[in-house]
């Protein structure tokens, strides 16, 4: 039976982290080693994350160095076929983890593949849709990303090939995962229903999203990409329209 590895970092995430967990524990299906990596949470998060320690493979709550750390720590860990990270403010779908399954025994020769995600608030309604879309390496070098970190499953054979993650990186790390990823073997948009991310007003991707198209631009430009190109224009009228954007995101979620 193939073994999917997911693994879960945290800090600080007690109001949502046992939806989290209760989303990955309750596949159904599916041979799965779950590893959750926590921060040293201040707020009772190791406490809830110890009820379910008798189905985790792995877990500790101590000081690391951040997301990607921690991430990181857990990749470390995982003996899986098929591995991801599921934030834990973020939910997987009933059912998700046997489709993706079944998707990699049909083709050999994917290495990543992602799904559909729902945009949830802090009380879990559903707001929006992540925009996913069909994208490979030369689109994702073009800033083209549309893969919802949330429902994207990849090979840990591959995973040994580009990781670790980098930690420099606050934000775009995943998006340098998937470039990498890319590079090595195709990447599949399959239109189901995977996951849940959640926004809110404290959320990272709210918080802290002007940090996150000058990370990418990092990438751009460590892989040898000019200065004339797509991704770098988006980047520019990104930061023109960021006020606007800022304004309608303090209306969503004050």
């Amino acid at each position: 039976m193939t073994l999917v590895s997911i693994i879960t970092p945290s800090y600080n995430q007690a109001r949502f982290i046992e939806t989290t967990l209760r989303s990955v524990l309750d596949q159904e299906g599916v041979d799965l080693e779950y590893i959750v990596i926590d921060g040293g949470s201040t707020d009772g998060s190791a406490e809830i994350i110890k009820k379910f320690g008798d189905r985790l493979a792995y877990w500790v709550s101590e000081p690391d160095k951040g997301q990607t750390d921690a991430i990181n720590k857990g990749f470390n860990r995982a003996h899986g076929d098929i591995i991801a990270y599921l934030n834990s403010d973020d939910t997987y779908e009933p059912g998700a983890l046997a489709e993706v399954v079944r998707f990699f025994k049909q083709h050999p020769e994917v290495g990543l593949v992602y799904g559909d995600a729902n945009f949830i608030d802090a009380d879990g309604k559903i707001i929006g849709r992540f925009p996913a879309a069909q994208t490979d390496y030369r689109r994702l070098r073009q800033g083209y990303v549309h893969v919802p970190q949330q429902a994207a499953f990849f090979r840990t054979s591959l995973w040994k090939q580009v990781g670790p993650l980098d930690p420099s990186f606050y934000f775009a790390m995943d998006y340098d995962l998937w470039v990498r990823l890319a590079a090595l073997a195709p990447v599949v948009y399959y239109p189901r229903l995977w996951a849940n991310f959640r926004l809110y007003g404290d959320s990272k991707t709210i918080a802290s999203d002007d940090r996150c198209w000058p990370e990418m631009l990092r990438v751009h430009y460590r892989n040898g990409g000019s200065w004339f190109s797509v991704i770098v224009a988006k980047y520019w009228i990104r930061k023109i329209v960021a006020p606007f954007i800022r304004y309608r995101r303090s209306k969503m979620f004050k």
